[in-house]
């Protein structure tokens, strides 16, 4: 493991048990009955003791996208080719993908970030380029990528959310764009987990039954011939993972290591926070999950991590979509704890807070 990995895994600590403790006194003193505002007074605390703050502030956001090719691809597991990666690459510069209209929606910034792209570009002004390869290997025919590719596309997400931390964040989310990309995050739920590849693999893109039966033939396949070590973070992305979701690794670890709470997006923010969680568990102090996907496998990684979605829309789109909708969620709870006058502030009588 490099050293500068190392420095950010060092640096990761668990969230402050102290200050959860105070949000909650205040949670629970706050003009309404307590428990009223369900999840997001568990959101709002959580976020306290992440920030070492009460009352923080939570008006700087953005939305991490990385977008990377997948060799696995050319295994027929989409219902779309290879080049729409790219293709749609553009949309999000141009602002007008999905996640661009929340994003604007939410007041984030999105942060597109080129970690694989087969043919690469041309250079951008809102385009990082921190390419590890075009594209990674197919990972039916052996390992996607080496491991020294796996930590360099870590440690290209660490560096990609310390830039934004030294231009201002209280609060990050994550996005995808990578045809073949749920191949890969079920692989990596399957690995991690120990579940059964059928029970994590859905029809992502849009497949059809049989080639969803094709899909997880494909999944077993790469499994077999791999043999990704579930216990290692860095062993299971080198061998069934892909270069976005090992820079959206980073970006969570980066976080975490800089206390800024991470709203994740679906299944391969899931599988991303996955091999964060093998290489640290303390990150999970820091992760909220905003929604529920589609995608079977998605629930299977929030249990695994005991995480709970804060919303359940039936959304499988990827791009950091769902993310948005939770940052906007996440920035409520906060302002709740902080601008709520609690009972003796406003001078309302308590009846105990119930009912």
């Amino acid at each position: 493991m490099s050293s500068s990995l190392s420095q950010t895994l060092n640096k990761i600590e668990p969230a402050d048990k102290d200050i959860i403790e105070l949000a909650h006194k205040r949670q629970d003193s706050l003009t309404k009955p307590r428990g009223s505002l369900g999840k997001l007074e568990d959101v709002s605390v959580r976020i306290a003791g992440m920030r070492r703050c009460i009352t923080s502030t939570s008006d700087n956001s953005a939305i991490v996208v990385m977008a990377a090719d997948h060799g696995v691809a050319e295994e027929g597991i989409s219902a779309y080719p290879q080049e729409v990666t790219r293709q749609m690459v553009f949309p999000f510069l141009s602002g007008c993908a999905a996640v661009n209209v929340f994003a604007r929606h939410v007041g984030a910034r999105v942060v597109v970030v080129d970690m694989g792209v087969i043919g690469g570009f041309e250079p951008h002004p809102l385009l990082e380029c921190q390419s590890i390869g075009f594209g990674t290997a197919n990972m039916a025919k052996g390992p996607a990528m080496t491991l020294k590719q796996a930590t360099d596309a870590i440690e290209a997400g660490i560096a990609v959310i310390e830039d934004q931390i030294a231009k201002g964040l209280d609060i990050v989310g994550t996005g995808d764009m990578g045809i073949g990309n749920t191949t890969a995050a079920s692989a990596i739920c399957a690995a991690i987990t120990g579940r059964p590849v059928a029970e994590v693999t859905g029809k992502g893109t849009g497949i059809d039954d049989k080639q969803l039966l094709h899909k997880i033939a494909v999944i077993e396949r790469a499994l077999d011939i791999n043999h990704p070590d579930g216990k290692d973070g860095i062993d299971v992305l080198s061998k069934v993972g892909g270069f976005e979701i090992g820079g959206l690794a980073g970006v969570i670890l980066g976080a975490a290591a800089n206390r800024i709470p991470v709203v994740i997006d679906g299944f391969i923010s899931g599988a991303a926070a996955l091999i964060a969680y093998k290489l640290s568990p303390l990150v999970k102090d820091y992760l909220v999950a905003s929604h529920l996907s589609e995608e079977r496998g998605h629930r299977v990684m929030l249990n695994y991590m005991e995480l709970t979605p804060l919303l359940d829309l039936g959304m499988r789109l990827g791009e950091g979509t769902g993310a948005a909708l939770g940052i906007s969620l996440v920035e409520a709870s906060v302002k709740i704890l902080r601008e709520m006058k609690t009972f003796d502030e406003a001078g309302v009588s308590d009846k105990g807070a119930e009912g």
